[in-house]
């Protein structure tokens, strides 16, 4: 068992470069930047837990974990001898030595040895540490090695006279050195992400690995036996079924290939528009797409073919088919659930279920659409919102007192006032009348309301007659006549006089502002 216990996304994504891409642990394992020993354990213990994949849909982090938990490590094995290192070296340079029959010499003088992978892991591991150079061989359709160009070509804003310089973005296949290039406005993200699906659709298919450097668009923590790879640039590579393997850090020799890229793209396509003006992205990619086509039809210097004659003949064929939809491109954030169970998204608050108050969430933002995850599992959708301090909120994420709280409306309550008295009814239209907002009335209007059931209904609509009467609009008031009784003396003497004229304006609202407005909105 691995002693250093791994997220729940690596280990899905153990399993699905073994059950989906069916790719060797040892591929897994430099995939994944962990041992090749933790991905036989992990392996071992989903084929035990019946697993394959994809995974089921409602079975989420936790459900996961309690399936591929074990009981307690076994002690690690004796230590083993191995024969020197240097020996191995010098013996491999002879002639016809292998080290498949060193291994088999190894064996017969030590029958408890090591088993021929781990032998061979060993030697590697011991070679690189030499600093001897090999020369890297590549399977067709099998990498595309991609990164930025050092050199920028400026773009001239016509308007303001603004140079921006636009970075060259550069990808190369692994066996044939077929060669794409872009410009974009930046390194970020989504120009990042945008520049990959170009490729894939230059290529006209899917290699089986994508080996970038570690720029901080691709992977966000760098580190040589585990990097974090940035979400949406995990997500593209699940979209259209391919592994990234990141380069590991300082070691220009692993993307060997793409140096190699980078120097003819800026001999052959950047150094021949050093003399050239361009005032917009567009303008400069249309220029660079038709300098691509010399470049990859250039005869190579000590093979009698071109980039393109490899690419046609080994490279092509052997790339996976485009999926049906282009990948749609969406960041990827975490966000802590607030007590009033809503998360904020670019100053917009979305709802998600009220169990999850104080709880972290994972949150998919694409062009038109906001995913909330937890434990890997989708909680809650939402149309996207661009309102600042606005609030996209279901029904279905409240609790049950809340969502009463929304049913009600100021019809409604005036209504239920009405069923008291007539001057029950003109003292709650009264209160939610002279509020800025009628929701600030809701509270004292129901207030009022269930009084009668402590002084019944004629004494709750004979308060409410004083209270019209004197002009005492609150429910503080109605409930001290209840107390003292004035509900039950006779009314003040009010004045005669003829009333004075009403003040008309816009933001007055009228009796029948409210009946209006629920008809519009049943409407």
């Amino acid at each position: 068992m691995a002693k250093r216990r791994l997220s729940m996304r690596n280990t899905r994504e153990i399993l699905r470069l073994k059950f989906e891409k069916h790719l060797s642990n040892r591929e897994i394992a430099t995939s994944c930047g962990i041992s090749h020993t933790a991905v036989n354990e992990y392996v071992r213990r989903a084929g035990e837990a019946g697993l394959t994949w994809p995974l089921p849909e409602d079975l989420d982090d936790t459900a996961l974990e309690q399936l591929l938990s074990t009981g307690e490590e076994k002690p690690p094995p004796a230590r083993r001898s191995l024969p020197p290192m240097e020996h191995l070296y010098h013996e491999l340079k002879r002639k016809g030595v292998t080290l498949h029959l060193l291994w088999d010499e190894y064996k017969q003088k030590c029958p408890e040895g090591y088993q021929y992978s781990f032998f061979c892991e060993h030697y590697r591991r011991w070679l690189r540490t030499q600093e001897v150079s090999l020369r890297q061989h590549h399977r067709a359709g099998e990498k595309l090695f991609v990164d930025y160009a050092g050199q920028t070509i400026p773009i001239h804003d016509p308007s303001t006279g603004t140079i921006t310089q636009a970075q060259i973005f550069i990808a190369c296949l692994g066996a044939s050195s077929y060669t794409y290039a872009e410009a974009t406005l930046s390194q970020s993200l989504p120009d990042w992400i945008q520049a990959h699906v170009n490729t894939f659709e230059f290529l006209g298919g899917v290699p089986e690995i994508l080996v970038p450097d570690n720029l901080k668009a691709g992977v966000k923590s760098p580190c040589r036996y585990e990097p974090d790879l940035n979400p949406t640039y995990q997500e593209l590579a699940e979209h259209y079924g391919c592994v990234v393997i990141p380069t590991r850090i300082r070691k220009p020799k692993d993307k060997a290939k793409a140096e190699a890229a980078v120097m003819v793209v800026e001999r052959w396509i950047l150094a021949a528009l050093r003399n050239h003006t361009f005032f917009s992205l567009g303008e400069l990619n249309q220029t660079i797409r038709e300098k691509l086509a010399p470049l990859n039809n250039r005869p190579f210097q000590k093979l009698a073919t071109t980039r393109r004659g490899l690419f046609e003949t080994i490279d092509k064929p052997a790339l996976k088919p485009l999926p049906s939809c282009r990948y749609e491109y969406a960041q990827w954030k975490k966000a802590t659930v607030n007590i009033d169970y809503h998360i904020e998204i670019d100053h917009h608050y979305y709802s998600v279920p009220y169990q999850l108050v104080r709880k972290q969430v994972e949150v998919r933002l694409a062009t038109h659409t906001v995913e909330v995850l937890f434990k890997h599992r989708r909680i809650a959708s939402h149309q996207r919102s661009y309102k600042r301090g606005g609030f996209t909120t279901l029904p279905e994420h409240m609790p049950e007192a809340h969502r009463r709280y929304l049913e009600w409306t100021p019809s409604r309550i005036i209504k239920w006032a009405g069923e008291i008295g007539p001057y029950t009814q003109t003292l709650v239209t009264e209160i939610l009348n002279s509020r800025p907002h009628p929701q600030q009335g809701y509270r004292a209007s129901l207030g009022i309301i269930r009084l009668s059931k402590r002084y019944s209904n004629p004494r709750l609509e004979a308060a409410c007659a004083r209270a019209v009467a004197i002009r005492a609009f609150s429910y503080k008031s109605v409930e001290s006549m209840l107390k003292k009784g004035l509900d039950q003396q006779p009314l003040p003497v009010i004045s005669h006089s003829p009333p004075l004229p009403l003040m008309l304006h816009e933001n007055i609202r009228g009796n029948n502002y409210y009946h209006t407005q629920e008809e519009e909105d049943h409407a």
